[in-house]
């Protein structure tokens, strides 16, 4: 695994957690492992490392659950959203991709866990492709626009959390 010295950010959905990297390493991957389709709630979950060394949390600190005796997963929990898998002994913290700031840079490489693949993964680039949000609810997407409690990607100076419960 090569390590390569870049400065990426990223964070959860309602702005309370927020982390930077700089440097990654080049094995983004779809795990297909049950634990992280239930982590993730999903059926895999794209990750991709930064060393422990070059990762930092700059705004609040995820919370974090232990799903073994080996690993530790880290979401918000203000909005649920989930930011990582970390392997308590080999150095580095998998970040779920859609977490970053700029998913689009770090495409899959490979498929891990296949074993827990479910059936009809190899379907999904044949289905149908219904366009942008906008061309198929306009009113729906302006009201979601107009209504949006979710942190921008990228880092801001500050960020009043919008939408909480209580």
């Amino acid at each position: 695994m090569k390590r390569i010295e870049m400065k990426v950010s990223g964070g959860c959905q309602c702005g309370t957690v927020r982390y930077h990297a700089t440097a990654m390493f080049d094995n983004s991957h779809l795990c297909h492992c049950r634990m992280c389709q239930k982590a993730s709630g999903n059926i895999f979950a794209a990750l991709v490392a930064a060393p422990d060394d070059a990762l930092s949390w700059t705004r609040g600190k995820p919370s974090v659950w232990k799903s073994s005796e080996l690993v530790e997963r880290g979401f918000c929990a203000n909005c649920g959203t989930p930011l990582f898998f970390h392997h308590l002994e080999n150095g580095r913290t998998n970040l779920m991709i859609g977490s970053l700031d700029n998913p689009n840079a770090f495409a899959p490489h490979a498929n891990t866990c296949t074993e827990n693949m479910v059936t009809w993964f190899d379907t999904i680039t044949n289905i149908e492709n219904t366009g942008a949000t906008e061309n198929n609810g306009a009113d729906w997407a302006a009201a979601i626009k107009q209504s949006n409690n979710q942190h921008p990607d990228r880092d801001t100076a500050s960020w009043t959390v919008k939408g909480r419960d209580g």
